[in-house]
């Protein structure tokens, strides 16, 4: 069997992922969509020196056969060529559905037990702050919560294309909430 092949997914799917995508809703004691950011979300290193601390999130209306959840941060502006991955964590249960500021701290232990979090684009596990470069322009960091099917068996040190291929190809719903941040 082809090891890509167990990770296909049935049309009917996408489409049901579509038709339920404005029952689940996130929101953030300390972000806000069209907002920017505050220091105490920019990274520390890089020439940064923020408090590299994940905002609080929570989420309500889980669609039906919701089993887990994912929670991506991703910098669509990053001169990379991909963007930016600063956060991608899964298989929060389904049962939670807030997340404390500061969860994404690999350090500090406050994610939910059983909850996976894969490398971010700084190469460390965890949440990696904001951290354009100076004068490159204000950046979008969409803050993503998706609603799974499943819970999701990731190969050991999966990248962050193959985490976001498997989380998409597994929600049932999405939520964005896209915050700002720059540096002069």
């Amino acid at each position: 069997m082809n090891r890509l092949a167990k990770f296909v997914f049935p049309v009917s799917m996408i489409l049901s992922a579509s038709a339920m995508a404005d029952s689940l809703q996130l929101t953030s004691k300390d972000i806000a969509h069209g907002n920017f950011m505050s220091k105490t979300q920019e990274f520390q290193g890089f020439g940064c020196s923020g408090g590299n601390a994940s905002p609080q999130l929570s989420w309500t209306g889980a669609p039906k056969g919701t089993e887990a959840y994912a929670v991506f941060a991703y910098d669509p502006d990053a001169p990379t060529g991909s963007g930016w991955w600063h956060w991608q964590i899964v298989n929060i249960p389904k049962n939670v559905t807030t997340l404390v500021a500061g969860a994404g701290d690999a350090t500090k232990n406050l994610l939910p037990d059983g909850t996976v979090s894969t490398k971010n684009d700084y190469g460390a596990s965890g949440f990696g702050g904001a951290c354009p470069p100076p004068g490159h322009g204000a950046h979008r960091y969409q803050f993503t919560v998706f609603a799974l099917s499943k819970k999701l068996e990731l190969p050991k040190d999966a990248s962050p294309a193959l985490t976001g291929y498997l989380v998409r190809a597994n929600a049932l719903a999405s939520s964005t909430i896209e915050a700002l941040y720059k540096r002069d």
